[in-house]
């Protein structure tokens, strides 16, 4: 085996490594692009943050400024209802209207209108008394005194006021003194009671 011919060895130059120069600057790019992201990230999120706390100072101020404006309305509003309660205590003052009835005086004319009745019914009453006697006669003179009474109760014109009272009361004292007369069984005299319905009409223009 010695006697076969060995090969000759020969030193031949190695096949050059391939150079990774490439994929170190792509994962250097990778990792500087990262880098610049995450500081981009960081840079608006930042300020993000800081903001909602002035936006959070700022937005209490007008909320406050509102709400204080309504709690200024209510206030003034019950001054203007305070200011309508003195107003109903000025409607008792009509009371003042009662002056007026002093200025409704009647006319001479519109007074006669009213009484003109009662003194005709006078004259007959008178009349009948005088043709009659006892409890008949007695019966008419005090128709004749309620009549009487009523007259003292119209409102005369100021212009015949004074007399008229006077007038009345003159009659209703000869009703009265006639009416004892006749109670007492003597005649019924009415020339006294009929001159005062006579003075009544004259005043009045009958």
């Amino acid at each position: 085996m010695t006697d076969e011919p060995q090969p000759d060895l020969r030193w031949a130059p190695l096949e050059p490594k391939p150079r990774n120069r490439g994929r170190v600057w792509l994962i250097v790019g990778l990792v500087v692009a990262a880098l610049v992201i995450v500081g981009v990230l960081l840079f608006f999120l930042l300020p993000r943050g800081e903001s909602p706390t002035p936006g959070a100072s700022g937005s209490p101020s007008p909320t406050a400024s509102p709400s204080a404006s309504p709690s200024m309305s209510p206030s003034a509003s019950p001054t203007p209802t305070q200011t309508e309660v003195p107003q109903p205590t000025a409607e008792p003052e009509p009371t003042p209207i009662t002056t007026p009835p002093p200025a409704a005086d009647p006319s001479v004319d519109a007074f006669r209108g009213q009484v003109q009745g009662w003194l005709d019914d006078a004259l007959t009453g008178l009349q009948i008394a005088s043709e009659t006697s006892g409890q008949d006669a007695t019966s008419v003179i005090e128709s004749l005194q309620a009549d009487a009474q009523r007259l003292g109760e119209t409102a005369a014109p100021a212009s015949i006021d004074s007399a008229w009272g006077t007038a009345v009361n003159d009659y209703i004292q000869r009703l009265s003194t006639l009416r004892s007369e006749v109670a007492a069984g003597g005649p019924a005299s009415v020339d006294n009671a009929r001159s005062a319905v006579n003075e009544l009409r004259g005043l009045v223009g009958l």
